[in-house]
């Protein structure tokens, strides 16, 4: 990105536009801003099927008046597209006298160290590492038949600042490679797949080789062929890390969010302190884990990643919170 978020709208901008929020008697007003550029390139047997860019750049104004949201957003970066903005938001309700933005204490983090900008890699170089892995997955067998390929980037800044005072600003860089292979054989044609991702530079394919991923990719179908159907009936299931963590997310995740616990919408609400998984389950939810993919260094409220414990021992101790629940 060329220029920064916090160079675009300085903060006497910022301050104007949340007092603008606030003009209409509204208890708290606040301003997300987001400035983010991808790309990907794809290969499917051993072709370029597709190469992309993009950049997307807006903002949103968030009001509240007690129970009551407004919400506005635009793509005018400007001080004026915001003040425009701001005002649609407000006007989702009048209330008494204009309430005014306390002093922003403001926070700048960098959840990204790279190393390496993987927007100043050339696609050549991309292509390539998308090569070597097809040639690879082919290498491991000839029911090898099918190899698809995929890189990609996204570089993300965001800036967030509402009238409690509160202002932060953070720039992610995400990094991610995929192979999926297919296999053939007299049982019919079976997937593997391998996928990495992490919140760090180019610098990632230092640890990671592309070659080797493609193999367990290619050795996870080929040995999927001669796999045997599940017996019917109930057994133990083992969830290994990574995409396990995916079920987990979908059993109780949502289930936690303190919105939808505050609405009676969960089976989890009014369970704190109560048992409700297998003593074997703890459940957390972690933002500070450095280089993953979830990381990272303020959240899209403007507030500092953290460790939440959500259950532990199969005990529930904790919902996930936003500012508002």
């Amino acid at each position: 990105m060329s220029k920064k978020l916090t160079d675009l709208i300085p903060q006497d901008t910022v301050i104007k536009v949340l007092n603008e929020a606030l003009s209409s008697g509204a208890d708290f007003a606040e301003l997300f801003a987001e400035n983010s550029t991808s790309s990907s390139i794809s290969l499917d047997d051993g072709k370029v099927e597709s190469l992309s860019s993009s950049a997307d750049a807006g903002a949103g104004i968030r009001v509240i008046y007690g129970e009551t949201t407004g919400f506005a957003h635009t793509s005018d970066l400007s001080e004026e597209g915001l003040l425009i903005a701001a005002r649609q938001a407000a006007s989702v309700k009048s209330g008494s006298a204009a309430n005014q933005v306390a002093k922003l204490d403001w926070v700048d983090v960098a959840t990204s160290r790279i190393e390496v900008d993987p927007s100043e890699v050339s696609k050549e170089k991309k292509i390539s590492l998308l090569r070597e892995a097809d040639s690879a997955a082919r290498f491991a067998g000839d029911e090898i038949t099918q190899v698809a390929a995929r890189i990609a980037d996204r570089s993300r800044e965001i800036l967030v600042a509402n009238s409690d005072g509160h202002a932060a600003s953070d720039t992610q860089i995400k990094t991610l490679f995929s192979v999926s292979t297919v296999a053939s054989g007299d049982t019919g044609l079976q997937t593997g797949r391998e996928t990495i991702g992490h919140t760090v530079g180019f610098e990632m394919f230092d640890n990671h080789d592309v070659t080797e991923l493609a193999a367990k990719a290619a050795k996870r179908a080929l040995t999927k062929l001669d796999a045997k159907p599940a017996p019917a009936g109930t057994w133990p299931v083992v969830i290994g890390p990574g995409s396990g963590g995916v079920l987990f997310h979908e059993a109780c995740g949502h289930g936690l969010e303190a919105d939808l616990v505050h609405k009676g919408a969960s089976v989890f609400a009014d369970r704190i302190g109560t048992k409700v998984a297998s003593e074997a389950v703890t459940l957390i939810d972690d933002g500070t884990m450095t280089g993953e993919w979830g990381t990272y260094g303020v959240d899209d409220e403007g507030y500092a990643g953290q460790e939440n414990v959500l259950i532990k021992d199969g005990v529930l101790l904790d919902y996930m919170w936003d500012a508002k629940t």
